[in-house]
Order: structure tokens, then C-alpha cells, then sequence
């Protein structure tokens, strides 16, 4: 039996398997194709391959990353059901950290944090750290 409530946590999402997403922070929203692309700074776990000791003025390991939500249809920002161009959703999204992050269980995600909610109807998002 399934309710309207249920979703699934990032931290149960294979893509965020060892980092801390709660506390990594957003730096740029922007659209690429077909994809809406997330610039973060990244927080890592000591079980992820590419964990390093943080530097002396650090307290955790940061690595810049993306978070692509590839073939992305639309999104919703807040509770508006607007329909407007993906470019134009994009221009109007804040900056700030993470919150959360979960999969809805009619398929769409929905990220939130310092910038508010949005919505994200698109497929499985793909975590791809940067070089350094």
C-alpha cells in the first residue's frame, strides 16, 4: 500500500552514496540542452574514493561538483504551478545551502534549502565531482 507522502531520501540514492549533502552549498543553477546543472561544493565522507584530509583551514572535505538532472521537462520552484520557460525558472533561483534532497514518489525530485524547494521533473541525476 503506497500513500501520497512516501519518497526517497538522497542518502538511499545511489548517486549521493558517500558524501554529505546537508551540508554542501549551491553556487549556480543553469540549463545546458536539456539538462538543469547545479555548481555545488561538495562535502565528501571519509568512505568516498576521492576523500582527502581536509586542509588545515578546513573542517570537512570540499570538492567542487555538479548535480545534472538530465532530460529535465520542467520545474517548479515553491508551490507555483507556473509553467514558464526552463531558462526563465532557472534566472530566478537563489543560492545557499543545502537542505535536503528526495525523489517523490510519482518520479519527480524535489530539492530544497536556503534557496527554497524546487521541483525537478526530470531523469535520475548524475553527480559528477570537478577537478580541483
Amino acid at each position: 500500500m503506497s500513500t501520497a507522502d512516501e519518497s526517497v531520501d538522497w542518502r538511499k540514492l545511489r548517486e549521493f552514496a558517500d558524501v554529505e549533502l546537508t551540508k554542501s552549498y549551491v553556487l549556480s543553477w543553469h540549463v545546458e540542452g536539456d539538462s538543469l546543472v547545479i555548481d555545488v561544493d561538495l562535502i565528501l565522507t571519509p568512505e568516498h574514493p576521492f576523500f582527502e584530509k581536509p586542509r588545515p583551514s578546513e573542517k570537512m572535505c570540499i570538492r567542487p561538483a555538479v548535480i545534472e538532472f538530465p532530460y529535465c521537462e520542467s520545474i517548479r520552484i515553491g508551490g507555483t504551478a507556473v509553467e514558464e520557460p526552463l531558462n526563465d525558472a532557472v534566472a530566478r533561483l537563489e543560492l545557499g545551502a543545502i537542505k535536503g534532497l528526495k525523489r517523490m514518489h510519482e518520479g519527480p525530485f524535489e530539492i530544497s534549502g536556503e534557496f527554497g524547494t524546487v521541483r525537478i521533473d526530470s531523469e535520475r541525476p548524475i553527480l559528477r565531482l570537478r577537478a580541483p
